[in-house]
Order: C-alpha cells, then sequence, then structure tokens
C-alpha cells in the first residue's frame, strides 16, 4: 500500500487522529505520525506509535530526534501528506511556508508532486477570521486539497462549523487522492 505522513496539531480533534491512524494502518498502508510540540502536550506520540507500528516523531532537535536530517528523510518518504487535524496556527504557518518544528519542516521538504490533504478543526468564530480564509484560500493556491470542516458540536460547547471531518471520511479522501 501507500505510505502516508499524517501531521497532527493541538486540537481536541487529535483523538480523531488517533482513529485515523488507526484505519489507515488497519487499511494496509504504512503511516508515520508528526505531531507539533503542543500537540504531544494533549496525546504522546507512543499512543501513534502503538496504533501504527511505526516511530511517531515531534522534536526537530534533542534526544527524540532520530537522526540528523529527519524532516528530509520523512518529506522523501511520505507518497500522501494529511494534516489532521490542522489548527488555526499550524494552518497560518503552512499558509506562510514556515519551518519553525519537525512537522512544518517535514512538509516544506515533501516533494512537490506529493498529494496533500489539510482537515481543518477549530472554533467557529476562529474559522471565520479573514486571515483563516486567506490561509486557506492560500493552501489551496498552493495545490493543498482542504476538506472543508464540518457544522456541529465543538469540543468547546458551541454548534457550528468546524468539526474536523470523522476519520473514515478522510480515510475514504486519502483513497481518492491516492487513486484506489
Amino acid at each position: 500500500m501507500s505510505k502516508i505522513l499524517l501531521c497532527c496539531g493541538a486540537s481536541a480533534a487529535l483523538h480523531k487522529g488517533c482513529d485515523l491512524a488507526s484505519r489507515l494502518t488497519r487499511a494496509g498502508h504504512e503511516v508515520r505520525a508528526v505531531l507539533t510540540p503542543r500537540a504531544t502536550e494533549l496525546i504522546s506520540p507512543q499512543l501513534f506509535e502503538a496504533l501504527t507500528g511505526q516511530v511517531a516523531a515531534s522534536a526537530e532537535f534533542g534526544p527524540e530526534r532520530g537522526g540528523a536530517m529527519d524532516h528530509i528523510e520523512l518529506g522523501a518518504w511520505a507518497e500522501l501528506v494529511v494534516v489532521a487535524p490542522c489548527t488555526a496556527d499550524l494552518l497560518g504557518r503552512l499558509a506562510l511556508g514556515l519551518g519553525d518544528d519537525l512537522l512544518t519542516s517535514a512538509l516544506l521538504a515533501t516533494p512537490g508532486e506529493v498529494p496533500r490533504l489539510l482537515c481543518p478543526a477549530m472554533n467557529s468564530n476562529m474559522l471565520a477570521q479573514p486571515a483563516v480564509r486567506r490561509n486557506l484560500d492560500q493552501l489551496r493556491q498552493d495545490g493543498w486539497r482542504v476538506a472543508e470542516p464540518r457544522e456541529g458540536e465543538l469540543a468547546c460547547g458551541v454548534s457550528g462549523p468546524g468539526r474536523m471531518l470523522e476519520p473514515e471520511e478522510i480515510g475514504a479522501l486519502a483513497a481518492e487522492l491516492l487513486g484506489s
């Protein structure tokens, strides 16, 4: 099957990222997870390792890193990139082309022909901000496929747009991008 780089931001929807990692792995894909440093404050990378059987990473520097050029290796390895969940912060850094952590550096090092799927997850007010909408538009122009969040109950207790797609929906989009 395919090599999927699953990139996860620090969101209450991170539990769906775990479910997605498990589903993609059970479907026969090789999944490597990369978490932002803030995401590791919510869920340990070891959970992703248990779900995928692959080392999960979050640090570009320090004793946790796997090698001298982890970001380059991860980008070259990927046949599909899925960012789920994608927070407003992560979305902005991607739109600006910043590489200030392992996740964003690996995405910058990913060859342009590799399909990219972005799954936003955030509060409705955040999603409605002009800057967030501009960042989404910029990433679409840059070749990202954006899986628009749904309306529904959000972790913050309000109901509205901003709910990340369910893992099975993201899995179907991933299969479509892989041509399977």
